[in-house]
């Protein structure tokens, strides 16, 4: 049997093997919340922070892992109609003074410890010291940061930092500790800003997108629909709460259908999430390909035994382009028949076009599925952002509707160059998503790649992906990625990241083969690199721009031909 225990903020704990079938539960501190409380909670957070001076508008930066306080913090920002800014919590400390000082940021929650994926915890009185020198003071300033206010300190370390040294910062608990009443009305209105999410930065520098109530809440209702979400659901959820993937297609498809919500860990832990999905009975999950794959060689070795994977049924693929072969993996190993696809960008809150359960195998597994409700598309000429092109031709897709980003944060050029005036009626935007796709005569699109990721070899466009897919279907290869590298004679030629399974004898003259009898001959990798990881976004979305960088280095080293 379960029991169950209040912690020291009034949590339900969860206690035993048993399922308690609260609404947002986080495995690794033992607590949950059902929505109630988690309004409660954020009504009271709400009022706190008006007492340390946040007001509406207001840039309030969130740097924490996947947690409770995270969950709460969120809605009380938006209820108050603060601006969230979630931060990625590896971020350095010059990466976190651009971002605040970017959006004149005046408050900041942030945990005493980092944790990430593959690595003990980090402190960050390290960090928060050169931020505001005085923290271990009576009074708060920055001269970094002129425009922060306060730092809100929620202490996740265990004991291993002593957050009280700190006191020229507030406490969590002590700024949750208020009414739970309901605020009164703060004249929000649903096309205010309310989220500002930076992008991956795979192919460039990461950009500031605005985001909206309307965006937002309406995009992660019409996920939960193609899901078929019910209360009855379970969503194991390991994807970062400070990206999209967590926060909209997580925390909000769930939020709007009343389905509960499971976070692992703090950051990405394949072991804590198939743990997660064998004790909470999830019916769904989530991942991009790399943390599927990590999940797949766990089961693989025997880590984590193959049992207690019969209630998942649905789940998303997202964050990049998913290798035909994983789906199939996904639906044979995991249960995951009524798996989804998700296409998206940051800018457009993210998701604008996606699968259905129902969706035939091939269109699963070949296409990302067709335009979410009130969502237009086009493809067009990469060349010529006034032709239209026609069925099935190739081209960059361009997306429109109510779940286009306000703008990028003091950026107008930038805004520009993405945000384009409909030829015939100005008030409609359309966004160019740097995607190279197609569309068929039924609606289904299929995302070829990104444009800046293509390869253009002798004059022939060479598409990663297809290369990628032939490749993981090899039986010794566990992870590839295929980039571009320069080349006398071509311009450029195909060069494959690959990582090998354990205990794989495979060499790079068997990758070449193996390509070559797959595929055509100009497909075939010229250059092969083994490597043990990549670089990555913190949504698990492998950076090819610093491939790219790497593999001229080790050519220039001698390396990729053996």
């Amino acid at each position: 049997m379960a029991t169950e225990q209040r912690n020291d903020y009034g949590y339900l704990e969860y206690k035993g093997t048993s399922l308690i079938r609260s609404r947002v539960i986080s495995r690794h501190q033992n607590a949950q919340l059902t929505y109630a409380e988690l309004d409660q909670k954020s009504n009271a957070l709400a009022r706190g922070l008006q007492g340390i001076g946040v007001k509406k508008g207001n840039r309030v930066a969130v740097s924490l892992g996947n947690n409770i306080e995270f969950a709460i913090a969120t809605y009380a920002l938006f209820k108050l109609g603060t601006i969230l800014n979630p931060l990625n919590p590896s971020f350095n400390l010059q990466q976190v003074v651009a971002a605040t000082s970017h959006l004149g940021t005046s408050h900041l929650i942030i945990g005493t410890e980092t944790n990430l994926s593959r690595k003990p915890p980090r402190s960050n009185v390290p960090l928060l010291t050169h931020i505001a020198p005085n923290l271990r003071g009576g009074k708060f300033e920055s001269e970094l940061v002129p425009s922060l206010q306060q730092i809100v300190l929620v202490d996740n370390s265990a004991g291993r930092v002593d957050a009280r040294e700190l006191r020229a910062t507030i406490p969590f608990e002590a700024v949750l500790d208020g009414s739970e009443q309901a605020l009164p009305d703060q004249g929000l209105h649903k096309d205010d800003v309310v989220n500002i999410q930076f992008t991956s930065g795979t192919t460039s520098s990461p950009k500031a997108a605005s985001l909206s109530h309307k965006s937002i809440l309406n995009n992660g209702r019409q996920i939960g629909d193609r899901m078929v979400l019910t209360p009855d659901d379970v969503v194991c959820c390991p994807p970062a709460l400070f990206h999209c993937f967590g926060c909209i297609l997580g925390y909000m498809a769930t939020a709007t259908h009343g389905s509960a919500i499971v976070f692992p860990t703090e950051a990405f832990d394949p072991l804590a999430t198939l743990k997660a999905v064998q004790e909470y009975k999830a019916t769904a999950l989530y991942g991009v390909a790399t943390m599927f794959l990590a999940e797949f060689e766990l089961l693989a070795d025997g880590v984590v035994p193959y049992e207690g994977f019969q209630y998942l049924r649905t789940g998303i693929a997202a964050g990049s382009s998913v290798p035909a072969e994983l789906m199939r993996k996904l639906h044979k190993i995991l249960n995951l028949n009524e798996l989804t696809i998700c296409y998206g960008m940051t800018e457009t809150s993210p998701v604008s076009i996606m699968t259905r359960t129902d969706d035939p195998l091939e269109k699963r597994v070949d296409t990302v599925g067709r335009l979410m409700p009130h969502v237009e598309a086009k493809i067009l000429d990469v060349h010529d952002h006034s032709k239209i092109l026609g069925i099935d031709e190739r081209g960059e897709l361009a997306v429109s509707g109510y779940l286009t980003m306000k703008k990028y944060w003091g950026d107008p050029e930038t805004t520009a160059e993405v945000m384009i005036p409909d030829a015939n009626d100005p008030s409609k935007i359309w966004m160019l998503t740097g995607d190279e796709a197609s569309m068929d005569a039924e609606g289904y699109v299929k995302i070829t790649g990104r444009i800046k990721d293509l390869i253009i070899r002798g004059g022939e466009n060479i598409h990663p992906l297809e290369v990628e897919n032939c490749l993981l279907a090899h039986d010794e290869v566990r992870e590839v990625s295929v980039v571009g590298l320069p080349d006398e004679k071509y311009g450029e030629v195909v060069a494959a990241f690959t990582v090998p399974k354990h205990g794989s004898s495979l060499s790079a003259d068997q990758v070449r083969t193996w390509v070559r009898e797959k595929l055509s001959g100009h497909l075939v990798p010229k250059y092969v690199f083994w490597v043990k990881d990549y670089p990555k976004t913190a949504s698990g979305k492998i950076q090819k721009f610093k491939l790219h960088e790497l593999g001229i280095q080790l050519l220039r080293d001698g390396q990729g031909l053996k």
